[in-house]
């Protein structure tokens, strides 16, 4: 099994311009076949929903196709899938939602290591409600969570528990099933931010013991849009506010609003990109009986199964380059800290540059076609737990990274900082 990267790499136009990106974790290059899809749908013909003409019926194809894609993806039932403008918003839908049943008195618990997305519209949401705010903490010395203060903040009257699957600046990739295992004897719901997971990992929903997980398919080569998946079972408790004539079939009840066609065709499209970037042909029996859609253009293969074995494969990829990456910086000596020590984690790097300013090294970088953000991205937690430096220069890895690409990250840090003048 293995991804045939020149291959890959053509499907993706603002390659040719000659960049190096390694902005990933902020939002992958797009893929010509996802952008063909949104203009196919846009350009139709297109309607709202319906079943009488070609036009309606093309906006309800758009939206079973989603639903049946992001299903493969994450493992969970079609009717789990709720679709929304982008993780945060969809988080800080579901905080209200859940807030609803909330009493004074009773606890939350939250990640140092999480994403703002995970952490504000908890907070806001339990300020609201007079619920008390908990805390897994971060062990600085391994940068993984520290359990132990997680045992410390569940009660009998936690009601949720929220964690990340794995953090956008450390990668640190945190036991979620036994986070989850954990949340469920004492009786508490567990919401998991699986943005910058789903972009490395195939996830199985359950199999993590989320009861809601939500990820961004422009993480994973798709356009810019968020989704949710969750028990239909644990939907249907939820009453959101919605408009009066508007359904209260789940998973619709919480998408308020025209639908846009063309992002969900995009969006389907990002998740078969990822089912075939690895062509291999043999069968994953992990996933028998698991319920997946078959594909017709494969016989005998389900697509949950072409995204096993491509993610598996893409695993492999990354881990090489991120090897080559890592050697490579540490070739550099003091002149670079490296603040990501976890044994498990993605291919993302977080670094400063000693006596230098991180922004400068994006500039520097960024003029040699080397594209590498720096700042805090969202993390303030992680970032005041652990007393990192801000900014910080960040490296992610993509599909579409190459070595070549890791070289030219390298020869530009190397003709920027102190040890190299």
């Amino acid at each position: 099994m293995a991804i045939d990267v020149a291959a890959l790499r053509a499907h993706f136009p603002s390659l040719a311009q000659g960049f190096a990106f390694f902005d990933g974790p902020g939002g992958t290059q797009t893929p010509a076949p996802v952008a063909e899809a949104i203009v196919r749908t846009m350009t139709g013909p297109l309607s709202n929903r319906g079943t009488v003409s070609a036009s309606e019926r093309n906006a309800e194809r758009a939206v079973a196709a989603f639903r049946a894609a992001y299903a493969d993806l994450l493992g969970v039932p079609a009717n789990g899938i709720v679709h929304g403008r982008s993780a945060t918003q969809l988080t800080y839908d579901f905080s209200r939602h859940l807030a609803k049943d909330w009493r004074a008195g009773d606890e939350i618990v939250l990640s140092r290591l999480d994403h703002d997305a995970n952490v504000r519209p908890w907070i806001q949401a339990a300020r609201r409600a007079g619920v008390v705010v908990r805390w897994i903490e971060i062990d600085d010395a391994t940068t993984e969570l520290d359990l132990d203060s997680y045992e410390r903040a569940l009660s009998p009257r936690t009601r949720l528990v929220a964690v990340t699957a794995a953090s956008n600046v450390l990668g640190t990739l945190p036991p979620v099933r036994r986070i989850a295992d954990r949340a469920h004897e004492v009786g508490a719901l567990v919401h998991v931010d699986g943005v910058h997971y789903a972009a490395h990992h195939l996830v199985d929903v359950p199999a993590l013991g989320a009861d809601l997980f939500v990820c961004s398919p422009y993480k994973f080569l798709g356009p810019h849009c968020g989704v949710l998946a969750g028990s239909p079972d644990l939907l249907e408790t939820l009453a959101p506010d919605k408009l009066l004539p508007s359904t209260d079939t789940v998973p619709e009840r919480f998408e308020f609003g025209t639908l846009p066609y063309e992002i969900l065709a995009g969006a389907t499209a990002a998740v078969d990109f990822l089912a075939a970037m690895d062509p291999g042909d043999a069968l994953d029996p992990d996933d028998e009986g698991k319920g997946a859609v078959r594909d017709a253009a494969e016989p005998g293969a389900s697509r949950r199964q072409r995204l096993r074995r491509s993610l598996r494969s893409l695993h492999a990829h990354e881990n090489a380059l991120r090897a080559r990456m890592e050697e490579g910086l540490r070739a550099l000596g003091d002149a670079v800290t490296v603040h990501c020590k976890a044994a498990d984690r993605t291919p993302t790097v977080l670094m400063t540059l000693e006596g230098r300013d991180a922004r400068e090294a994006q500039a520097h970088l960024a003029a040699r076609a080397v594209v590498a953000p720096a700042g805090s991205f969202y993390a303030h937690e992680v970032f005041a737990a652990l007393k990192l430096p801000d900014p910080s220069l960040r490296v992610g890895l993509a599909p579409y990274n190459d070595a070549e690409d890791v070289d030219r990250l390298l020869d530009g840090l190397s003709t920027f900082v102190p040890t190299a003048v």
